[in-house]
């Protein structure tokens, strides 16, 4: 009898154990599979792939999106249908910001969402007007209206997704989001990226448009960037430079606008910052001393309402162009191989001035020049103190904060010490000159 107690212990305890076994394999199972879903569902969040529309979420700055057939635009609910849809296929519904800032929330904030779907067959009897070359989408809100964010984030990610996507296809414009004034500030711009067709606006639409296929976004590869490995027939900066030639110089028009009277000296143009931060408090005598040293001077301001065709003339004419870090210096996309970019870098922005207008110029075959404004030029050093810890270690200061940054960027003016400023324009004049020699104008 006891034994039997015994035996019955032992069996007990192995279908104990058992039990308590199959309970964990079940639980294993089910946790991996959770996890499994979970990635399926992450990656299906980052790409979309059907044989009607490709999406790809996973850049960082942009989401592209492409309908790989023929599509109906409805301007009311800014919405893309397909048309004669696949019936084997489920319906899809997708929504995207085409503006390629996506992690900035301030910058999104003005962004519309465009939508992309599948539809019910009655629309494909509603093309108001019909198009035979495909149509790329992309808001002009966002950034837009600063001239580098101009470029970085519209033009320069334009000229990527045409020749990454467009498959040497004319594309149609088709903008959201847009303003009046920068619709026409840009015209000739936009219009060299579709010579052929009207730019569409959204926003004055009164019909539905149809295409034969749309992309919609734009491909961003950094700042003020290009990289030749990400295109199917590699171009550099360079060719987008070319791009802005043709855009702005017409073959058949008057001689290049020159503000250089005197051609034996040669033309320096200072890019203003009036009513900015990092202004140059002493600009006159900056002025003054540039033009001892044997240059013409012509001071650069813009507005909203500029012509943007004029200014390229100028710098392009120019043999140097010089500027406090800012958006300005962007003019730089339009100075000749071989001039002269000089930027004066203020405290604490070492980085930003490297990034976005050093590294350009070595591939646009620019002589490059940096002015890093001392403690005592600056006017943070009049408020804190040379020797505070915004003054001597403006990283440790920012500490990754925005709002510190910000004193950087917005808190700060220079005024520029002659006398050390005078070598530098001396380096800059004898480059000038050498090119002056080379380049015969």
């Amino acid at each position: 009898m006891e034994g039997k107690t015994v035996l019955l212990s032992i069996w007990g305890t192995w279908f104990a154990l058992l039990g308590l076994i199959f309970f964990l394999q079940l639980t294993f199972v089910r946790d991996v599979t959770k996890q499994m879903f979970s990635n399926l569902h992450r990656n299906l969040d980052l790409k979309v792939n059907t044989t009607l529309i490709t999406c790809d979420r996973s850049n960082e700055d942009y989401d592209i999106c492409t309908m790989n057939g023929p599509t109906l635009l409805d301007q009311t609910s800014l919405t893309l249908f397909t048309l004669n849809p696949s019936r084997t296929q489920p319906h899809f519904h997708v929504k995207i910001q085409p503006y390629p800032l996506k992690n900035s929330k301030d910058a999104m904030s003005s962004i519309s969402e465009f939508t992309l779907t599948s539809h019910p067959q009655k629309y494909s009897s509603q093309c108001g007007v019909t198009h035979h070359s495909p149509a790329l989408v992309f808001s002009g809100s966002g950034y837009t209206g600063n001239f580098y964010h101009d470029m970085n984030e519209i033009f320069i990610p334009l000229f990527i997704t045409i020749n990454s996507l467009s498959h040497d296809q004319d594309v149609i414009l088709v903008i959201i989001d847009s303003k009046d004034w920068w619709l026409k500030k840009y015209a000739d711009l936009l219009s060299a990226f579709s010579p052929h067709h009207i730019i569409i606006k959204t926003n004055n639409l009164t019909t539905t448009h149809c295409f034969p296929s749309a992309i919609i976004g734009l491909i961003k590869h950094g700042q003020l960037i290009i990289n030749p490995k990400l295109l199917p027939n590699p171009k550099t900066l360079f060719d987008f430079h070319a791009f802005l030639e043709n855009a702005y110089i017409k073959k058949d028009t008057s001689p290049m606008y020159s503000a250089n009277t005197n051609t034996s000296r040669p033309l320096l143009t200072l890019v203003g910052r009036k009513g900015n931060s990092r202004v140059i408090l002493n600009q006159e005598e900056v002025i003054k001393l540039a033009e001892d040293i044997g240059f013409n001077v012509h001071v650069l301001e813009t507005t909203k309402d500029s012509s943007v065709a004029e200014t390229y003339r100028l710098i392009h004419s120019s043999h140097v162009m010089l500027g406090v870090h800012g958006a300005g210096l962007t003019n730089l996309l339009f100075l000749r191989q071989g001039s002269v970019s000089v930027q004066i870098v203020p405290i604490g922005l070492e980085w930003a001035s490297e990034t976005y207008y050093n590294k350009p110029t070595k591939i646009l075959g620019l002589e490059y020049v940096e002015y890093k404004v001392g403690a005592n030029e600056s006017s943070l050093s009049w408020k804190y103190g040379a020797d505070s810890l915004v003054i001597e270690d403006p990283e440790t200061f920012r500490d990754g904060k925005w709002a510190n940054q910000l004193v950087y960027l917005k808190k700060q003016n220079v005024i520029i010490d002659l006398i050390r400023f005078k070598k530098c324009l001396i380096e800059v004049y004898k480059k000038a000159i050498l090119f002056m020699n080379t380049s015969g104008s």
